[in-house]
């Protein structure tokens, strides 16, 4: 299939920018179908505020005790107790023993 460069708005800045054919190519060969909507700034912009660590932002972390061992540890998220949390020794154990 032959592609051609594509002059597309980004819906959030709204300047035009070039969906060329290398990208095209790209998106058909990882069957993406949908063109961008956004400009690289843009999705670069948004990529930055959706991880978290927009500005160097420190991610705030909570202490609690790993479900196995019992030993202190600090996770990303607040703890509900619904799940199991793990410090970093038997999360990594527990991921060796489901490879096996």
């Amino acid at each position: 299939m032959s592609y051609e460069d594509k002059v597309l708005t980004c819906r959030d800045c709204g300047a035009d920018f070039i969906f060329t054919a290398g990208e095209q190519a790209f998106y058909a060969e990882k069957g993406l179908m949908n063109e961008p909507t956004r400009c690289r700034d843009c999705r670069r912009q948004r990529k930055q505020r959706n991880s978290g660590n927009f500005g160097g932002a420190e991610q705030q972390m909570y202490d609690t005790f790993c479900s196995a061992c019992g030993a202190p540890t600090r996770v990303p998220f607040k703890p509900t107790g619904r799940k199991p949390i793990y410090c970093r020794e038997c999360m990594a154990s527990n991921r060796r023993a489901s490879f096996r």
